[in-house]
């Protein structure tokens, strides 16, 4: 196929990379560890680590692993949030020979319950904060032993200690729990582990780069969230593909391994964890932010040190505009606003410029193409309002149902093939035999034209199209546009119910400007969207339903929510 996209790359940026001049993805990691040995990895709550202390910590942890019988390749599940033993766990469960199962800490029981039971796990490494919720389900899952993490365990011996007494006893926020010892079960403090490990020699594990890194679970939007399988080889890709696109914006910076990245987003989440062995293959550092839902106090962290890369999704964005000190941050040094996770709108770019100087861009990418699949040139000046390029090594191509490919300017469903895309779904068959096209491409569910440049617009999802009288209408095109409304802070757009049309369209808004009323709203969309696309229904709320990483979750609305 054809390349168009290769004319509109920028000249620093190669058309391609090689993954297999690694072994493995625990190759780049140790090579990166050592190289970088006294240079800081990280910063939490002002406490530091560096690329030494992430060696050995992770080293031992990955030898108390190996010391409690786990088979090569088991399962071991990480449900922690941004905190230093996040980047100690996932590199001691490669690093042990071990496959990672990221879980969202804040699940519930029936959703760890099912990822437990399918990824098989054997092992879990849990914040203690969330173990009440272990406790409700372990006897219906495979985990045999449990490591069991304080939030204070690597900030420091005194700043560690009331940290985890603050969270206890102050904040409340560790629930009673009592995890079962029964049928041989194990459970361990996270120091202990280390202690322990620390104690015992590393075997070196046999890992190809066709071994399993991560069984990293979808959002289970249409059902039960499964599992997509990542090599070595696809992480491996991913990490140089982002080196690769983010070069010349990293020029600015001049030593790479100077870059601090703000880490606010989930690291269970493919897009800010692609990013973190970013950040390791270059050995630079990042900040953690714990709980960024907490935004005046993300405002502080920022404040404290410049910073240079902030991956967000827009909503992220959109609510760091809204804190009265913001504007008080040092933006000098920052050169890459990085949106994902969810359609950026052209209203939150504009106003994230005004205040930043620093453009977002704009990318594309789900957990089984190893978050980014697609993304703007980072030495744009403008937000584009599209995906971006395939990045080096990726094909893109626009299919129609019958999975023929479609010239550049007509819609169809985005399809990808690269190293970085995943090699099907854990234990799903029916489904991987559904999910690729004969020729290899990876169906997405999303839809999007291609123009002659290479540069990719998503239309929307597949199942998220409202039909209107016979019209296709796609949400995020009337989200995008109602997103410039002055007074419209957020906006989601769904189809409802209608005896005329079949589907009418609805809006619901978060006002930035209390005086935003439905008439100037309406008025708004008269200006803006021809008949059939302006809305029916519009409902004001004070806040619209989120995931975790901030996601605007439209099919909460539909069943009113």
């Amino acid at each position: 196929m054809e390349k168009i996209w290769l004319k509109s790359y920028p000249s620093e940026v190669p058309h391609t990379i090689d993954p297999d001049q690694f072994r493995s993805l625990n190759h780049l990691l140790e090579d990166s560890m050592r190289r970088n040995a006294t240079r800081p990895f990280s910063v939490c709550m002002d406490q530091w680590m560096s690329y030494g202390e992430l060696d050995s910590l992770s080293e031992a942890m990955a030898a108390w692993l190996q010391s409690v019988g786990l088979e090569p390749g088991a399962r071991v599940a990480i449900m922690l949030p941004n905190i230093p033993q996040f980047a100690v766990t996932m590199a001691a469960v490669l690093r042990g020979g071990f496959t990672c199962v990221n879980v969202n800490p804040l699940y519930t029981a029936r959703e760890l319950e099912h990822q437990l039971k399918d990824s098989g796990a054997t092992a879990i490494v849990i914040l203690e904060n969330f173990a009440h919720t272990l406790e409700s389900v372990i006897e219906k899952t495979p985990i045999k032993h449990v490591a069991l993490a304080s939030m204070g365990d690597l900030l420091g011996f005194w700043q560690g200690h009331w940290i985890t007494f603050a969270v206890r006893h102050l904040a409340k926020m560790v629930p009673a729990f009592k995890l079962p010892l029964n049928s041989g079960r194990t459970v361990t403090h996270f120091k202990d582990c280390l202690s322990l490990g620390a104690g015992r020699k590393l075997s070196q594990p046999t890992v190809t780069m066709d071994s399993i890194a991560f069984l990293q679970y979808t959002g289970g939007t249409t059902g039960l969230s499964k599992g997509a399988v990542l090599t070595h080889r696809n992480i491996v890709a991913a990490v140089l593909q982002a080196e690769a696109w983010f070069r010349p914006a990293l020029k600015r910076v001049g030593d790479p391994s100077a870059m601090n990245m703000i880490a606010a987003l989930p690291l269970y989440h493919i897009f800010a964890l692609g990013l973190c062995l970013m950040s390791v293959r270059l050995g630079s550092h990042m900040t953690l932010v714990p709980n960024p839902r907490d935004f005046a106090g993300f405002v502080n962290v920022l404040k404290k040190r410049p910073f240079h890369m902030l991956p967000a999704v827009n909503t992220l964005f959109n609510a760091l505009l809204q804190q009265p000190q913001f504007k008080a941050v040092d933006f000098s040094q920052l050169c890459v606003s990085q949106a994902g996770g969810m359609a950026a709108s052209e209203g939150t770019a504009r106003n994230w410029m005004a205040v930043t100087g620093c453009p977002m861009v704009e990318g594309w990418g789900m957990s089984e193409t190893c978050a980014m699949g697609t993304n703007n040139p980072v030495t744009n000046t403008t937000f584009s309002g599209t995906i971006g390029l395939p990045l080096p090594s990726v094909e893109i191509a626009i299919k129609n149902e019958a999975g023929q490919s479609l010239p550049a300017g007509q819609s169809g469903e985005i399809c990808i093939r690269g190293p970085n895309v995943m090699v099907g779904y854990y234990n799903q068959p029916e489904e991987n035999a559904k999910a690729f096209t004969a020729d290899g491409f990876l169906r997405t569910g999303d839809v999007g034209i291609m123009d002659q440049n290479g540069y990719t617009r998503i239309v929307d999802r597949i199942k998220d199209m409202i039909l209107v009288s016979g019209f296709n209408v796609f949400p995020s095109e009337l989200e995008n546009v109602i997103s410039t409304c002055n007074g419209v802070l957020e906006c989601a757009v769904i189809g409802v119910p209608d005896e005329k049309q079949g589907e009418a369209i609805k809006v619901y808004v978060v006002r930035s400007a209390p005086g935003l009323s439905e008439q100037d709203l309406l008025a708004f969309c008269e200006r803006n969207l021809t008949g059939y696309k302006k809305p029916k229904y519009i409902e004001f709320r004070d806040e619209l339903p989120k995931s975790n990483v901030g996601k605007i979750l439209r099919r909460e609305l539909r069943t009113g929510k």
